[in-house]
């Protein structure tokens, strides 16, 4: 019997799928390493403060990361619901500025985080319905290069634009990118997503397999405590991001304490640098993840962290700064295009791929909001080159995890036949 035919994607999904992926890359991120800028300098706060109520917003993204998951999962509505959220991120941000005082400043950003909580599910989910998952890593690959060209572009703009009109322009250029947003995740042709397929439940648009066989029920979501490589990656995940999450804030920081006028232009190169890295990190795991593999793609990611850390203690020249940040987009290019891949891997056949994303994304927020409140009160009482040094210590650590852990989640070549039921690439108790 024939292989099951490879679905693609018209050219408007794909198109409306690039737009998407490059309107939302600033929205889905909100104010990210700007408000340390902006507390910093504008509103004249210390870095012990700024981290707990960064810390604070990242713990609102924790709660909402599973069920906005398990909603991706269960409605046919994904469209709309991340339009609704993108309108939520803005309207947080738009608000800031308005206010100084510690707990409405906190609130805005814990609102921001837990409505961005459904953008990376329902972007990979809405990818897996319409392509199918013999096209979902080149896909994967092209969503994250348009997502870091979006952020290349906002963080250009931003840096141009807060040079002549303060720091306070990025919450306007938000603004923009979510009115943009709206209309390219719109423009996607809903009548293409396979709502079935988006969340892992069979393999191809046709419903073959469990599907085909009327056995289309999702497994419990007891299979997320009892997928061993799962539980695995969730650590590894959980101590890259408590390493990652505080350079590029304490990076900006730094540039920020040394020329106050300049910070955020400064922050905006750094960024636009590691975007530019990106773009060819992303597209290369497209084209490359399904023959070289999954792990050695992912590990490489996870070994650049603290080769980071290293070198950011080594000197405060802005340029030696900016080249550094360079290699965050080597890691972080790889590190967002082999994620979801490595789920679908994982999630492939029992329909729980977008809560499985959203239970990863809660361990990865897990370690980003430990990261940035360590980060702070090592820098108050040790300096910046200690708090570089101990985040990079703690990315070793999730490399081990990752290298004696975790074994490949490439699947084996398909049989000429078509199976009669699809199974996930683990056993749930492996």
């Amino acid at each position: 019997m024939a292989q099951p035919p490879q679905r693609r994607g018209s050219s408007r999904a794909n198109r409306a799928l690039d737009a998407a992926n490059f309107f939302l890359a600033d929205v889905r991120d909100g104010l990210g390493p700007y408000l340390a800028i902006y507390l910093l300098t504008i509103r004249q706060w210390d870095e012990a403060s700024i981290g707990v109520v960064m810390s604070i917003a990242t713990a609102a993204g924790i709660v909402a990361q599973t069920p906005a998951g398990a909603l991706i999962d269960a409605s046919r509505a994904k469209r709309g619901i991340m339009a609704a959220a993108a309108v939520a991120v803005t309207a947080a941000s738009l608000f800031l500025p308005l206010f100084s005082n510690f707990v409405p400043v906190a609130a805005s950003q814990a609102a921001a985080h837990a409505a961005a909580a459904v953008f990376g599910p329902a972007l990979a989910a809405i990818s897996l319905g319409i392509m199918g998952h013999a096209a979902f890593t080149r896909r994967i690959g092209r969503n994250e290069s348009f997502n870091h060209a979006g952020n290349a572009f906002a963080a250009t703009t931003a840096g141009v634009t807060a040079y002549f009109f303060g720091p306070t322009v990025v919450f306007y250029l938000l603004a923009a990118m979510s009115l943009a947003s709206l209309v390219s995740v719109l423009a996607i042709p809903g009548r293409e997503i396979d709502h079935d397929l988006a969340r892992g439940l069979h393999d191809e648009p046709e419903g073959r397999g469990a599907a085909a066989a009327g056995d289309d029920k999702p497994s419990g979501l007891r299979v997320l405590l009892t997928c061993r490589p799962l539980l695995i990656f969730a650590i590894a995940v959980a101590l890259f991001h408590l390493a990652n999450a505080a350079m590029l804030p304490l990076v900006g920081q730094k540039l920020a304490l040394q020329d106050r006028n300049l910070g955020t232009s400064l922050m905006s190169t750094c960024i636009v640098a590691a975007q530019i890295v990106m773009v060819p990190m992303a597209m290369l795991v497209g084209a490359r993840a399904d023959r070289w593999g999954r792990k050695p793609l992912f590990l490489a990611a996870l070994l650049i962290l603290p080769l980071r850390g290293v070198l950011y203690t080594l000197s405060d020249n802005p340029f030696w700064l900016v080249a550094v940040q360079m290699l965050d987009g080597a890691g972080a290019g790889i590190f967002g295009a082999v994620f979801p891949v490595i789920v679908a891997d994982l999630m492939r056949g029992t329909g729980r791929f977008n809560v499985a994303q959203g239970a990863i994304m809660t361990a990865q927020g897990i370690g980003a909001a430990l990261s940035t409140a360590l980060a702070g009160v090592v820098v108050v009482h040790r300096g910046y080159s200690a708090a570089f040094l101990t985040l990079g210590g703690v990315a070793i650590a999730s490399a081990l995890v990752f290298f004696f852990g975790m074994r490949e989640t490439r699947p084996r070549r398909q049989q000429t036949q078509a199976p009669a039921a699809p199974a996930p690439v683990f056993s749930p108790a492996e």
